[in-house]
């Protein structure tokens, strides 16, 4: 597999030739879209804390006796078929909401995704990527240069400057390959990869 690789003008000047077991997969749709799940699901926090109808607050009094009144049978307010009664199946802070997946499917997943990539021309490579300091003015100057402005960079080693400077950057995020995750690869519009972090995917994941 072949990959481009741009100038800081952002045109393509040579090819990089890269694994096929890293960027020339084919598109597994399924293993994609169970990787991306058990990823979101094991970021989501059990934060909501819903009350039962024992934990309610309400009276234990009957509202009317068994019989003869015509209406149906009721012995405390906190039914939740009562309003302001407890809810049948609460949140709770404990529900566990993460998915297990295997190492293997997560790392053939996300080699699926950056061979999709490389396929639709979303994935481009620079011999190295750097400003000169902490500033979101020059970054964004940077990548206006090279017509990206929509983009997911990914170094081999994470330099503070551009972390700095992304910051602000709503359509901007630069992480290392260690930190490189299935959505954000599918969320941005173009990724922009250093020859250093080819070598390091290839290392990690193939």
């Amino acid at each position: 597999m072949e990959l481009n690789i741009i100038n800081e003008q952002g045109k393509p000047t040579a090819k990089l030739a890269a694994s096929d077991a890293a960027f020339g997969r084919e598109y597994n749709e399924a293993l994609v879209h169970q990787v991306i799940t058990a990823y979101m699901a094991n970021a989501r926090l059990a934060t909501r804390a819903q009350k039962d109808r024992g934990t309610v607050k309400h009276s234990t009094k009957k509202p009317w006796r068994q019989k003869g009144t015509g209406r149906a049978r009721a012995g405390m307010t906190s039914s939740p078929l009562w309003r302001g009664g407890g809810r049948t199946f609460p949140n709770s802070p404990d529900e566990n909401y993460s998915h297990k997946l295997n190492r293997k499917m997560y790392r053939a997943g996300m080699l699926s995704i950056l061979s999709q990539l490389a396929r639709e021309d979303r994935l481009v490579v620079i011999d190295t990527f750097t400003i000169d300091a902490p500033k979101t003015k020059l970054l964004a100057q940077k990548l206006q240069g090279m017509g990206m402005d929509d983009v997911l960079i990914i170094t081999d080693n994470l330099d503070e400057n551009l972390q700095l400077s992304s910051r602000n950057l709503p359509h901007v995020m630069i992480v290392d390959v260690g930190h490189a995750d299935p959505v954000s690869l599918i969320r941005y519009g173009k990724v922009l990869m250093t020859k250093g972090a080819v070598s390091k995917i290839e290392e990690l994941l193939a």
